[in-house]
């Protein structure tokens, strides 16, 4: 029987493991990819105390190996269902099963898909949510961007450095990023941004060529061609293996209370996952020490 199961290793799912372990209790972290979750997925962070700028792999790294110091275990695993048992809680993955007293759900966000023809089918031929995980595949080619808020600008910034050329789509009229980014991505000659463009559909073929866009003002087509697209048009919660449990609200997040225990007793939400209006390392953090605390108290 273990204590807590953590679901989740970005910054929320990590801190509450550091203040849970420190506390004496027995913590195990199940997480389905990287450690860092969307931190380790971004080039750079300039926003978070402590660190001026720091990449996000690297932070992650920093983030994890503070949480495994005082005897967190950790395993790779995708939670397929929770299963409520009153006192403790079965949790299953596509891996093994574990039981424990509470559960942490800290899984945050994933990438939301255009819904455009020929994007599922391309992924993996050039179609990508991640620059730094793909970038390198077209080094020296041209790529576009999708997206107008502080995700797609850094990571444009990020591609125009290995990248010939990049094009920013964005279906609005004004950029949602904050101006200290905005005005980097200006200022780099091989990024050109277009307003009011959406993409229509993605060429299927053995690898991307083009890309078929429409400006959603003139209901003008026209044809980009491109090696790759990197889609950042938005969030949704991560929250597939819970469907089971009444603790999801009609927008797709886990509903707490001001403990952050949802409506099921003994299982706890943290982070991105939940209804916020501000997603950022630092309220992520902040969530995850309070939900521990929160934790520790109902098991003592």
């Amino acid at each position: 029987m273990i204590d807590l199961i953590i679901i989740g290793a970005g910054p929320s799912g990590l801190t509450a493991a550091v203040y849970a372990t420190r506390a004496g209790l027995d913590v195990l972290i199940l997480e389905r990819g990287a450690p860092g979750g969307k931190v380790f997925t971004t080039h750079l962070v300039e926003n978070y105390p402590g660190f001026e700028s720091i990449s996000g792999p690297e932070l992650s790294k920093v983030m994890h190996k503070h949480a495994m110091k005082f005897g967190a275990k950790y395993e790779f695993g995708s939670v397929e269902k929770i299963v409520d048992l009153g006192d403790s809680k079965k949790v299953i993955t596509n891996v093994k099963e574990y039981e424990a007293k509470t559960v942490l759900i800290a899984t945050g966000t994933e990438n939301r898909h255009l819904g455009a023809s020929g994007e599922v089918e391309m992924l993996g031929k050039g179609v990508s949510y991640c620059a730094i995980c793909d970038g390198n595949f077209f080094k020296g080619k041209d790529v576009i961007v999708v997206g107008g808020g502080n995700s797609a600008m850094e990571e444009s910034l990020y591609l125009s450095k290995i990248c010939s050329s990049v094009s920013i789509l964005y279906r609005g009229e004004k950029l949602r990023a904050s101006k200290v980014v905005i005005e980097k991505v200006q200022e780099r000659e091989n990024i050109n941004i277009q307003y009011h463009t959406e993409v229509v559909e993605i060429v299927e073929a053995n690898k991307l060529e083009e890309v078929i866009i429409i400006n959603n003002q003139t209901q003008e087509k026209s044809t980009i061609n491109a090696s790759g697209i990197f889609i950042y048009i938005g969030l949704d919660p991560a929250v597939e293996g819970f469907l089971d449990l009444d603790i999801i609200d009609e927008r797709g997040q886990i509903k707490v209370n001001d403990k952050f225990e949802t409506p099921v007793k003994g299982i706890y939400a943290s982070g991105d996952v939940l209804d916020k209006s501000l997603r950022q390392i630092t309220t992520a953090v902040g969530e995850g020490s309070e939900v521990a605390n929160n934790i520790i108290n109902a098991l003592n």
